[in-house]
């Protein structure tokens, strides 16, 4: 099996990588972070660099063939962890059935960042070819 590289419209690195990895049914993402996916810029808020930041998930996911029900694990890194409930809002849109849910660990950014929250995916997808 060999790798492929997924990009995604909207969303790119400022280093030579992807925005994930495939080999077989297997995704991992790079970081994903909340721009705006027309302009690049970075959201004024934490609100809005979430609603950016799954917006690039569902993207990068149906990018590489699949959808946001074959994400297995999301990561994500949070400049105040204690504002969950921001995150909590879109994890819900994204992921409405409690019984369809990937695993899910919040962490504490450990240095101060100009991005409020980051994310990386790993999902599994069936391969179509």
């Amino acid at each position: 099996m060999s790798r492929q590289s997924v990009h995604s419209a909207g969303f790119q690195h400022s280093n030579p990588i992807p925005a994930a990895s495939r080999i077989g049914d297997l995704i991992a993402t790079g970081v994903i972070n909340g721009t705006d996916p027309q302009t690049g810029e970075l959201g004024a808020d934490l609100e809005t660099q979430c609603e950016y930041m799954f917006a690039h998930v569902r993207n990068i996911v149906e990018a590489a063939g699949g959808s946001t029900d074959d994400i297995l694990k999301m990561t994500v890194w949070m400049q105040d962890r204690s504002q969950r409930d921001v995150l909590n809002a879109q994890w819900l849109n994204m992921f409405p059935d409690p019984r369809s849910r990937p695993a899910r660990h919040a962490i504490q950014n450990p240095v101060a960042s100009k991005f409020l929250i980051q994310c990386d995916v790993l999902a599994v997808i069936s391969r179509n070819d």
